[in-house]
């Protein structure tokens, strides 16, 4: 809440005075000059407004009671991709000004975000659908409200000449239009027409294409062919969503067997034909940030299974690029749009990079001549009830700041390096984390290098010098070695932050969590992460604030059969959890289970854990969930790619089974007699062998899992929070992205008079793991201060 504005120091309002306005928050570059103009106008208020390093700075005079009016007509008028974080006002004397001016920026220390690239507005829209327009049908349309902005940026401050759009020099319209205050393209740094700015062409393997490009592209999608698509942050993979064949063709050419295609519809009435849509879901997909979202399908929706095999959801977006509108506006249909890159690699940004790449997948490609300096994805997002979650932040989203608790004003500059998979870094800079966009897995050179592209960039727009670096406290983490070598170069202090403490500590930060209001209980469940035992975790309760934390409970630990190949073979899992429990009997169940495992070496990996040769131990709850998927023979023998097994068990059944099983839920016994306390789920493994026996559904045994192991989880925190005192118990790591796991715990927790805190602006999965190291960071640092 910002207090009324009143004279400083006086006891009578005099009749005009002065007034200096500091507005700080995601305020450059987004068509907030203008309106601070359009507004004080209005209110006939002379004086000046201008951007600097802080934000921007704002010089009102006039009568006092127009000033007083000035805020709160500035809060209405806020452009749609400003967002205000504060106004700090300073009253003082009149003067006497000529009109009200917007000035030229001025220097300073940089403390103001870039600007996500954003979906089309209306008003651009309107001007490429209209034949009467000078921008009819032109590719590259945009404003201050909308365009490229991340993608494009090259240094600060964030000027054309410091963007792709340098090699386009504005013609004698677009510049009318970028030194007009009235405009909306008033310093539009993107801001180009057919006359000036970048070109699109069609070409394939022989070269450019003759005519119409869209033409060519609308022709290949329409006859069952492969479109390489040059978009805002990457180029896209796209085909016809409804043609079967196609949609093969395409995994096949990109090797990508089984993980689910994003797929694009031209409005909400498309995404309707096949997919529950909320008006939380609809309001997500029409916004300016335009990520996919995870819907419902319909049933007998009628698109192909392979666009996403053994799920019941799928990924929808809206064209959010003039481009994507173009080519929409001339399809019938929805269509694949996925990542343009060959399975495991990032997308593609520049056009040789596609030629070769891509030659042996697409058929045909759209190319353009603005440059994409920064890869950025497209962004994930699920509802679940009225919550939303992010489960990929990156375009639309990255990298506006997240503003950090009470309590965080003052912590010094912090570099969080991030995890090993769905990599992300965190800057700590001004009281704000800066979260940056998805990177990917690290395991590949291609991602490495985008990494280290991006550590400089980051560096360079927020003008960021850490003071303290963190890590993850695993030492094979590429990102931790990277902060190793640092530290070792640079002689800052090193924090090594353990996983699940991090993912906690994301989840505070993301609620804000104020840095004195103590511990919490945290359930953090996810693949692995190292303890600081040196064993791998993975299913924990913590007691934690930013602090610290102690392990108050976990799951109980099953051998990992040849190490990381455990994590990419759910049948091995299955065979460590079944020889915990039947030991040599292991052989009378293999008979019940489907025809995947008949080809598998069983009697290697079982002589593996008799002998106890290459089976680390881990309390990894998502080596769970691969062994029943394993079991019930829904992914057996490889996972493509991570969660695999644990999405095609979740598809499985539906919340509302969940619950009318919850009677014969399976059991997980909680030892409370050792400290820390473990959740056992072999219990749990006789009635589902004996389910599975009599041939229960699978969407029964599923739901009994779920709802089985979300009540051990839940009755073992509740307990725990009452020993310690505590009332809010925060739902983190990459398995609280479930659908079905998270409501089902909410749902006991809360029953029992407790409050959960779920994650919001950051993912809960590794995507969000480097916000927490940096509070953590931060706080420990705080710590040392005082």
């Amino acid at each position: 809440m910002h207090r009324p504005l009143t004279p400083a120091q006086t006891t009578q309002a005099a009749p005009r005075a002065g007034l200096t306005l500091r507005v700080r928050g995601q305020v450059q570059g987004v068509g907030f000059r203008p309106t601070v103009w359009h507004v004080a106008r209005a209110l006939e208020l002379s004086g000046e407004v201008c951007n600097d390093g802080e934000g921007v700075w704002v010089q009102l005079y006039g009568p006092t009671s127009q000033l007083e009016a000035f805020e709160p007509a500035l809060r209405r008028a806020c452009p749609p991709l400003a967002r205000i974080e504060r106004i700090e006002h300073q009253w003082n004397d009149y003067r006497e000004c000529p009109g009200f001016n917007i000035r030229p920026s001025r220097g300073g220390t940089l403390d103001t975000p870039i600007t996500p690239d954003a979906a089309t507005c209306p008003a651009c829209l309107a001007e490429i659908t209209d034949p009467a327009d000078r921008r009819h049908g032109y590719a590259f349309t945009n404003c201050t409200h909308c365009g490229p902005r991340l993608s494009i940026v090259r240094q600060i401050p964030y000027d054309r000449a410091n963007t792709s759009m340098s090699a386009f020099p504005l013609c004698p319209a677009c510049q009318s239009e970028y030194d007009d205050p009235a405009d909306r393209r008033f310093h539009a740094q993107p801001n180009a027409c057919s006359e000036c700015g970048p070109r699109l062409w069609a070409e394939d393997a022989t070269g450019p294409l003759e005519g119409d490009p869209i033409e060519h592209a609308v022709w290949v999608v329409r006859n069952g062919g492969i479109l390489a698509l040059k978009g805002i942050g990457g180029f896209h993979l796209i085909c016809d969503a409804r043609n079967a064949q196609a949609v093969e063709t395409l995994r096949a050419r990109k090797r990508r067997p089984a993980k689910p295609f994003a797929l694009m519809a031209v409005d909400l009435d498309q995404v309707r034909q096949y997919a529950r849509l909320s008006d939380t879901e609809a309001t997500l997909l029409t916004s300016a940030a335009a990520p996919v979202v995870l819907l419902e399908a319909l049933p007998g929706h009628g698109l192909p299974e392979a666009l996403a095999p053994g799920q019941n959801t799928l990924g929808f977006m809206l064209p959010y690029s003039p481009l994507h509108h173009l080519l929409m506006d001339r399809l019938e249909g929805p269509i694949v749009a996925t990542s343009g890159n060959l399975g495991g690699l990032p997308p593609c940004t520049n056009n040789a990079q596609a030629r070769s790449k891509l030659a042996k997948v697409a058929d045909i490609y759209l190319m353009h001549n603005r440059e994409i300096l920064n890869r950025v994805d497209d962004s994930v997002v699920r509802v679940l009830g009225d919550q939303t979650q992010v489960l990929r932040r990156a375009r639309g989203y990255a990298p506006a700041p997240i503003g950090l608790p009470p309590g965080f004003a003052q912590a010094r500059q912090v570099l969080a390096y991030g995890g090993e998979l769905k990599n992300t870094f965190c800057l700590i800079k001004s009281g704000q984390a800066i979260l940056s966009q998805h990177m990917g897995d690290l395991e590949n050179l291609e991602t490495c290098e985008d990494y280290e592209h991006n550590l400089a960039l980051y560096e360079g727009l927020f003008e960021h010098r850490p003071e303290v670096l963190a890590v993850d406290l695993h030492p094979e983490y590429i990102s931790t070695k990277r902060g190793r070598d640092d530290a070792a170069t640079t002689g800052l202090p090193l924090q090594e932050i353990q996983h699940h403490h991090a993912h906690i500590a994301a989840c505070l930060a993301d609620n804000g969590w104020p840095l004195d209001d103590g511990p919490v209980i945290g359930i953090a469940l996810d693949g692995i992460g190292m303890g600081d035992d040196g064993t791998l975790w993975g299913g924990e309760i913590l007691l934690a604030d930013y602090l610290g934390y102690r392990r108050l409970a976990h799951l109980m630990p099953a051998p990992l059969p040849g190490g990381a190949q455990a994590m990419r073979e759910p049948w091995r899992n299955a065979l460590a959890q079944l020889w915990g429990i039947l030991g040599d009997r292991l052989q009378s169940v293999l008979p019940r289970l489907s025809d995947d495992w008949k080809t598998l070496p069983v009697g290697a990996v079982e002589q593996m854990l008799r002998r106890g040769i290459h089976c680390p131990t881990a309390s990894s709850t998502g080596r769970l969930f691969d062994a029943v998927a394993a079991i019930l023979g829904l992914c057996v023998s490889r996972q493509h790619f991570e969660g695999q097994a644990a999405l095609a068990l979740e598809a499985r059944t539906g919340l509302a089974q969940c619950h009318d099983e919850s009677d014969r839920a399976y059991p997980l016994q909680a030892a409370r007699d050792c400290a820390p306390w473990v959740i056992d789920p072999r219990p749990m493994w006789h009635p589902l062998l004996r389910d599975l026996e009599d041939n229960t559904p699978k969407d029964v045994i599923a739901a009994r899992f779920h709802a089985g192991l979300a009540r051990a989880f839940a009755e073992a925190a509740i307990r725990l929070a009452r020993q310690q005192g505590l009332d809010h118990i925060t739902l983190s790591g990459g398995v609280m992205q479930n659908r079905l796991l998270l409501p089902l715990m909410q749902e006991k927790i809360e029953a029992a008079g407790l409050k959960t805190l779920i994650h919001r602006q950051a993912p809960a999965n590794d995507g969000g793991l480097a916000l927490g190291q940096a509070v953590i960071a931060a706080a420990r640092t705080l710590q040392e201060e005082h």
